[in-house]
């Protein structure tokens, strides 16, 4: 039922965790891929390796998210290679640990640059490419610590629960053509998170407080993500839409 046949998507942070999972699972639907990475070009030519396997085009480039000109580029190069850009799926970021009173202006600084700032630049591009064609879709990729916060990490909860706001501002700032979403996931067993799940403790202290009484897959925080840029979706914007196992219900 889900059929991506034809469309161009442009995923950030996509040479791992749940940026990989989207990039194969959509290309899986039909679609070609441009997506960038910051310094892994190994893990970066594994998914181009895999997207191609499928049929699919696939196309990676290096840089930092947070740079202006890094964003224009992947939007630039995705009209260029691919003629258009029909959805832009906004997963780059960093989760670090920074207690308030000991938090480094650079920590502090890397994180809102990397997951807001990078997420604004890149959406500012696409979307003028987006009205010129008169559709799109934009699916940004939040978190619950943007709907709970998040102790010791609260400068990641900020941009997270910034992202949200985004979302809601944008969906209705951009309507009819350009719908706008959002992923929020829970716990996620990536390189993100693997300090914490490796830890035995942690680990049992995690899954106490999902439901469902596990942490999630990249796939399964992918799935969301494609039926998000799906037709099936085609009556659905400024949602969040929560992917944590039942840990935080909010409407």
């Amino acid at each position: 039922m889900i059929d991506l046949t034809g469309k161009a998507i442009l995923i950030t942070g996509g040479s791992r965790g749940i940026g990989r999972a989207a990039a194969i699972l959509m290309a899986k639907a039909g679609a070609d891929i441009v997506f960038d990475y910051h310094k892994n070009k190994a893990a970066a030519d594994e998914v181009v390796a895999e997207v191609k396997k499928l049929g699919r085009r696939a196309i990676a480039l290096a840089g930092n998210i947070a740079e202006d000109n890094h964003c224009k580029r992947l939007v630039e190069t995705i009209c260029k290679e691919l003629g258009k850009i029909d959805v832009l799926v906004n997963n780059a970021g960093v989760w670090t640990y920074a207690p308030i009173d000991q938090m480094k202006e650079e920590i502090y600084r890397e994180t809102m640059d990397i997951n807001l700032s990078g997420l604004i630049y890149t959406t500012r591009y696409a979307v003028r490419q987006m009205k010129k064609q008169r559709h799109g879709r934009i699916i940004n990729i939040s978190s619950t610590a943007g709907q709970r916060g998040e102790a010791f990490h609260s400068h990641y909860a900020a941009s997270k629960g910034a992202i949200i706001s985004l979302t809601k501002s944008w969906s209705t700032e951009l309507a009819p053509f350009i719908q706008v979403n959002c992923v929020a996931p829970g716990w996620v067993d990536t390189d993100m998170s693997a300090g914490p799940l490796s830890d035995p403790q942690d680990y049992k202290k995690i899954v106490s407080l999902i439901p469902l009484q596990r942490v999630g897959t990249a796939e399964e925080i992918a799935g969301p993500i494609l039926f998000l840029a799906s037709d099936l979706s085609n009556f659905i914007t400024g949602e969040i839409l929560n992917v944590n196992g039942g840990s935080v219900l909010v409407g």
